[in-house]
């Protein structure tokens, strides 16, 4: 007997004829995941197994893979022989004290010859027959304790599931470039498109001095957590000081913001051909602020040709909170650091800003220069 941790995949079963693409996928994130923890990975019938593990870290090990994209559930179990008494003594130790239980076996392999009831009946009678304090009840059950016969004389046997994250291997649909500030809303997004199977790079602008050091170490922070779902290890950087200094001389002030976003499209368009991302990303939501009204969107468009995927459009702000707490990056984002879109506020931004203004005003700056000053001057930020 032995103890394992049983994983189950999500959508990967529906891929018919690429599913092994997607398999190995799959199996390549759960070894990125476990990495550093002494282990073995086995596939077995739609199923991965974690086995000859470190026992010491079990808890960081189910943690580890509650955060691979394409789990659908996991469990902590027992590896047995087939034989009855083998399966009842992985029972026993998956039973409860007291109190009321059910056995719920799944027979994949349909060559063992007792079926499935006959096999809960049988664990069941034993483990009544050892245990007076325990009590069948098959429809509302305190525990189940759950048997899956598998092929080569395997059984698995565990007393949960627990959900995971779902969605599809990281890797699987692409690569593409978030807009990450240090705010709620972008490392959301980013959490989002990982789970649909894109491979997530980073880009944050700053404008130091205008922001300080802290306000940059509080995105890298925000990059760290997001890593543990995506396996992003880097953070491109890029300083717009001088974009938003010439913006603020020579422009209208009310469009302050609306020219630096298309600045930033602009740069993260360069930089993600460069990285072969096929995307932008960013953690807009329709409405939320004046730079996110659909006139800003249009805006902002407008000046690149990569599709731009807003993963939070159609969120409200209660919504979008209630994710970022669930993934962890909610306590980080609220901590009070000003981003790049704080420096030279106008006091009535554009709101419903015309693409014809917008440009007439764009046309007092150098944008070509800015744009590959900028991109120049990009660093590479591990962490």
């Amino acid at each position: 007997m032995e103890k394992v941790v049983i994983i189950r995949y999500a959508e990967i079963h529906l891929k018919g004829k690429n599913r092994g693409y997607f398999e190995r996928a799959f199996s390549m994130n759960l070894e990125k995941s476990l990495k550093g923890i002494r282990h073995e990975l086995h596939r077995t019938s739609g199923r991965y197994l974690v086995e000859k593990f470190d026992e010491a870290r079990t808890e960081e090990i189910l943690t580890r893979v509650s955060r691979v994209f394409g789990v659908y559930s996991y469990s902590l179990g027992y590896l047995t022989e087939s034989a009855m008494d083998a399966v009842f003594a992985a029972a026993k130790r998956v039973a409860p004290a007291s109190g009321t239980f059910k056995v719920e076996t799944h027979r994949g392999y349909k060559q063992y010859p007792l079926n499935s009831m006959q096999i809960s009946a049988e664990i069941g009678g034993r483990l009544l027959s050892e245990n007076p304090a325990l009590s069948v009840d098959v429809h509302a059950p305190s525990a189940t304790v759950y048997i899956d016969v598998r092929e080569s004389n395997r059984t698995l046997v565990f007393g949960s599931f627990e959900r995971g994250p779902g969605g599809m291997p990281v890797g699987t649909s692409g690569k593409g470039l978030l807009l990450i500030s240090g705010g709620i809303d972008s490392p959301v997004a980013g959490h989002m498109m990982a789970k649909r199977g894109m491979n997530v790079e980073l880009l944050h602008f700053h404008s130091y001095p205008y922001t300080n050091e802290g306000a940059r170490e509080k995105v890298m922070t925000l990059a760290g957590i997001l890593s543990d779902y995506t396996g992003t290890k880097t953070v491109s950087v890029v300083s717009v000081t001088r974009i938003q200094e010439e913006i603020h001389a020579k422009c209208a002030e009310e469009l302050n913001v609306t020219l630096l976003r298309r600045f930033m499209f602009r740069i993260a368009e360069a930089i993600a051909r460069k990285k072969g991302a096929q995307c932008l990303i960013t953690g807009e939501s329709l409405g939320q602020v004046a730079s996110q009204t659909i006139e800003g969107m249009t805006s902002s468009n407008a000046v690149v040709t990569l599709p731009v995927l807003r993963p939070l459009v159609g969120f409200d702000k209660d919504e979008i909170i209630e994710r970022a707490k669930k993934i962890g990056t909610y306590e980080t984002s609220v901590l009070p650091y000003e981003d790049c879109c704080t420096v030279f506020l106008p006091e009535f931004p554009a709101i419903k800003p015309k693409l014809s203004y917008v440009e007439e005003e764009e046309r007092k700056l150098d944008v070509q220069s800015l744009v590959e000053e900028a991109v120049a001057g990009k660093e590479e930020v591990s962490f």
